[in-house]
């Protein structure tokens, strides 16, 4: 008796040691930090709960560009992960990246699993497919850039706490009586080069560059040299001239200035949501983007940012099959829905907006929505999105030359100009080396 219950504890163990080997574990490296890392982590924890076979394994590798780096080097050392975060502006370059990497609808319809590209936003799902149909990397965290204010701080300064600046004009006059009030910092700007020159652009349904945003073509240029981006760029350096408007830094760092109360108003990110929901110890207001109101057609639409999941080419059809199970649970529009709700990154389904929309959430939350509305108009040639090689480089060409004008070394058409002579060179190259 006691041998048949040795044994019988023996096979338990055994097989419980079979079903843990059974598991396939599904490397994710990230860009996500502080309340959008802790969301990363909690979908990986709530897919691995789902079901037994799959084990995704979330990896924070440092910023955008980092990852994308470091993703690369790991490629070539054969030892990439199974998915890689990728942002927006990344796109191009992964697309160009031949047997590095796996369509996710292949992925998806190598699974045999439902994937519908109709059943996303359209502007979303139409950035990330091919010109053959198919879509290349899976939607995952899609933002806009979106307008934030402290309604604590316009009250003070006796400025309207119930609807935010509409237009440029309108923004500096906010500016001058939050100076006059006292404010340090009445306006600044988060990823300068996103919302100040790429989504100006398609707000105000001006080309960014050629062949529809570099979409139509590797031959595409930079056209941000025009009146109304000088214009532009020349306002705001006025502003800066006089304190109106206070540069804090690349990419997100000027964010932490909104949340600290120190600036009034900030251009920043949709996804930016999260933080200020938890962090903020103030009244503040989401609103759409400023524009001029002698452009015509202003405004138009923004244009989409945040990031997207490649999949990586190299691994096992097991591996995959995980990959396609976790895609296909993120975009659940219970998931979607929740996610959005959290973060203030878009619904990318459709299912999850209307989820949103049935619950209350907007109402319950106003702005909430600001992000949805502006990416769901119609779209031109001039503001689907921007789509170039090199890009990185591009965007890190505009914040030097911005950062010359705010400091006072370059007028505004200089520092445009350069960034289309330097920009342009990229786009050369990357044309060069990816020739067909």
């Amino acid at each position: 008796m006691q041998f048949k219950h040795l044994a019988l504890t023996a096979a338990i163990a055994a097989s419980a040691c079979l079903s843990a080997q059974a598991q396939t574990e599904i490397q994710w490296w990230h860009s996500m930090t502080a309340v959008n890392g802790e969301w990363v982590n909690d979908l990986a924890k709530q897919f691995n709960e789902s079901q037994k076979d799959y084990k995704i394994v979330p990896t924070y590798k440092g910023t955008y560009d980092e990852s994308m780096t470091a993703s690369i080097a790991a490629f070539r050392a054969g030892n990439a992960p199974h998915i890689l975060q990728v942002f927006e502006v990344g796109t191009a370059t992964m697309m160009a990246s031949k047997g590095a990497i796996v369509p996710a609808g292949k992925v998806m319809q190598d699974a045999g699993l439902p994937f519908d590209p109709k059943a996303y936003i359209p502007a979303v799902a139409g950035y990330y497919t091919a010109p053959n149909g198919q879509m290349l990397s899976f939607p995952f965290n899609s933002s806009t850039t979106i307008f934030y204010f402290n309604k604590d701080a316009f009250k003070a300064a006796g400025l309207p706490t119930d609807k935010a600046p509409a237009t440029w004009p309108e923004v500096v006059a906010a500016a001058a009586k939050l100076k006059a009030a006292g404010h340090k910092c009445p306006f600044t700007t988060a990823w300068q080069n996103w919302t100040q020159v790429e989504s100006f652009s398609a707000w105000h349904n001006v080309e960014f560059a050629s062949k529809s945003n570099g979409l139509q073509g590797l031959d595409a240029r930079l056209k941000v040299d025009s009146p109304l981006h000088v214009r532009h760029i020349e306002n705001l350096a006025n502003m800066a001239k006089q304190g109106l408007f206070v540069y804090k830094g690349r990419g997100n760092i000027p964010e932490a200035s909104f949340v600290s109360g120190e600036c009034a108003m900030i251009n920043t990110s949709s996804g930016f949501y999260g933080n200020v929901a938890k962090n903020a110890k103030f009244a503040y207001g989401i609103a759409p983007l400023p524009y001029y109101p002698d452009v015509p057609g202003a405004p138009q639409n923004t244009v989409i940012g945040g990031a997207s999941l490649w999949v990586m080419a190299g691994k096992k059809p097991a591996e995959y099959k995980g990959v396609a199970e976790f895609f296909k649970f993120i975009s659940r529009p219970e998931v979607q829905a929740a996610s959005h709700q959290r973060t203030g990154y878009l619904p990318v389904t459709l299912a999850a907006y209307d989820l949103t929309e049935k619950s209350g959430f907007y109402k319950q939350h106003p702005g909430t929505d600001v992000a949805v509305t502006q990416m769901i108009r119609k779209v031109t040639d001039k503001s689907r999105g921007i789509r170039l090689g090199n890009y990185v480089q591009i965007r890190a060409i505009e914040d030097e030359e911005l950062e010359q004008v705010w400091s006072g070394k370059k007028t505004a058409q200089e520092a445009m100009q350069n960034i289309v002579k330097r920009g342009n060179e990229q786009l050369e190259r990357f044309q060069k080396a990816n020739k067909s």
